[in-house]
């Protein structure tokens, strides 16, 4: 049984080529650069070969914790990435449990990461190359940091489950994971500062960690270079003890998987018609008050907008409050980043887009009613953080520029969005999936789209983003009433446009794009 679920899990990844030419592409890039990283730590291990043993523990302790920790949080962050083999899709079969426990471990190593990883695990060895007894170790404590990995990402999944089915709970803990890693980028020069020698910090806190399980299967060959025989049964034992304990839980989860109905947590009650009742009752205004729900309900859009809170930050570590010029730009980044992100609002919609094609739905209504819906969010909160950025600099005769060149943005970016979402479909997560959660293969797709964007949206807003960059740099009330006049003026024509030729292509290719989006569901 176990041969039979690494057979199909290896032919979901080689039918997954055929589907989409996306698909392969993107699988070669990652191996690429899967390869990439496998080379760099075999590097790396080899430079810490002519370091001291303890030195080279040290480091391999840590790093291997860093590996371990980041397969144990994937679960919070790619709900519903991997579903080809769901434990609840093998309820109605009579399989043994240990058989499906070990089968589904190993099937979740077959693809690119956890190939990466194996290979980086044995790796390590070669930090041992001229101590073979620490050699062999390196390569036991690989197989069983891989085993933590894997086993431990399986039952934290498992158990989290039932919780993630809950659509409120999928977005609190899609904000608890996102918030750590948008305030690390920003205080990481900070960090670094503080801990510039890793002497201070580096052993102390390597020891702790060999004696959890996240570090204790690194430590093996460490222990072993040093004759530490103890330490090395003492922390073989916590190695075992730890993937034996993953197990009996996976299996105590999976248990409770199969044979328990699946839960879609509390029952909403009616509350009225939301945005239906506060828009106008047109075609715009009903396509307006749908998407809105979306952005309210669909945790593929609130996870879009839980970072705006955080957008300050990284201003705020790197040039403080008073007198950060920097500030001034918060308006015009997040105006593209809002107005950017209904580039892929026909293909967030699904198959629910027959809607529209059957109803006669004009394209300019559509795309009408996605801009105004995106308006309702982005103009606030582009206000909000461009005067907040002008009051915080206290350079005041910039605000005028500040709002022109942030509507700009705006309103261009919502226009070559309002085109692009119709030309150009490409699969992204399906409603009700995770927000990490993307289709095999769609990564170069997203990045062909998001590159397409960037030079569309920089081109168009070129003229006002000039003359914002002239009234930042000499302070010249005519290059700020400039900026005003240039980013309302091509914002509107860009808007128009866009509106008018994505409502174009969608009343012509209706018909396709639906059946497109079909094929992906």
């Amino acid at each position: 049984m176990v041969a039979v679920l690494l057979r199909m899990k290896l032919t979901l990844v080689v039918n997954g080529f055929r589907r989409s030419v996306w698909q392969t592409v993107g699988f070669a890039l990652a191996a690429l650069y899967a390869l990439f990283v496998v080379g760099l730590v075999a590097v790396c291990m080899i430079a810490l070969s002519f370091l001291d043993a303890d030195e080279a523990r040290d480091v391999l302790v840590v790093g291997g914790s860093v590996v371990v920790l980041g397969w144990w949080l994937l679960p919070l962050l790619s709900f519903g990435l991997d579903s080809t083999l769901d434990p609840r899709r093998f309820q109605l079969f009579p399989i043994p449990r240990r058989a499906l426990v070990v089968g589904l471990a190993l099937a979740g190593m077959v693809g690119v990461a956890g190939a990466a990883t194996l290979l980086s695990a044995l790796s390590t060895a070669l930090a041992w190359w001229d101590t073979p007894l620490a050699l062999v170790a390196a390569l036991v404590g690989a197989v069983l940091g891989v085993a933590v990995c894997a086993v431990g990402s399986r039952a934290l999944a498992a158990l989290i489950a039932p919780l993630m089915e809950w659509r409120r709970f999928r977005e609190v803990a899609a904000v608890v994971v996102i918030v750590p890693v948008i305030m690390l980028a920003p205080m990481a020069s900070q960090v670094v500062d503080r801990l510039d020698d890793p002497s201070s910090w580096l052993p102390r806190t390597a020891d702790v960690l060999a004696w959890t399980p996240l570090g204790a299967p690194w430590s093996l060959s460490g222990d072993v270079a040093e004759g530490a025989w103890a330490l090395a049964g003492a922390h073989l034992l916590v190695s075992v003890a730890t993937v034996g304990l993953l197990l009996v839980v996976w299996d105590a989860a999976l248990t409770r998987s199969l044979v328990r109905p699946p839960s879609r947590g509390p029952v909403a009650r009616g509350q009225g018609y939301g945005w239906f009742e506060r828009l106008p009752a047109t075609r715009a205004g009903a396509v307006a008050a749908r998407c809105l729900t979306y952005w309210q309900r669909d945790p593929r859009y609130a996870g879009s907008v839980a970072f705006l809170p955080f957008i300050p930050v990284p201003f705020i570590v790197f040039g403080g409050l008073e007198g950060n010029t920097s500030l001034l730009l918060m308006g015009p980044i997040v105006a593209y980043v809002l107005g950017f992100a209904i580039s892929a609002d026909l293909a967030y919609d699904n198959t629910a887009f027959w809607l529209h094609v059957s109803s006669g739905v004009q394209g300019a209504a559509d795309r009408w009613g996605r801009v105004l819906a995106v308006s309702i969010l982005a103009v606030p909160t582009i206000l909000l953080l461009g005067v907040g950025g002008v009051w915080a600099s206290g350079d005041w005769e910039q605000l005028v520029a500040v709002v022109g060149a942030s509507l700009g943005v705006l309103m261009v970016s919502l226009g070559a969005s309002s085109l692009l979402s119709a030309r150009y479909l490409y699969p992204v997560q399906k409603p009700g999936e995770g927000l990490f959660a993307q289709p095999q293969g769609s990564t170069t797709a997203i990045l062909v789209g998001q590159t397409i964007g960037v030079l569309a949206v920089g081109l168009l807003a070129a003229p006002t983003l000039v003359a914002f960059t002239v009234s930042l740099l000499t302070g010249a009330l005519w290059a700020s009433a400039l900026t005003l006049v240039l980013g309302i003026a091509s914002g509107v024509v860009v808007l128009v446009i866009g509106v008018r030729m994505g409502g174009a292509v969608v009343d012509r290719r209706g018909p396709e794009i639906l059946q497109q989006m079909a094929a992906w569901a």
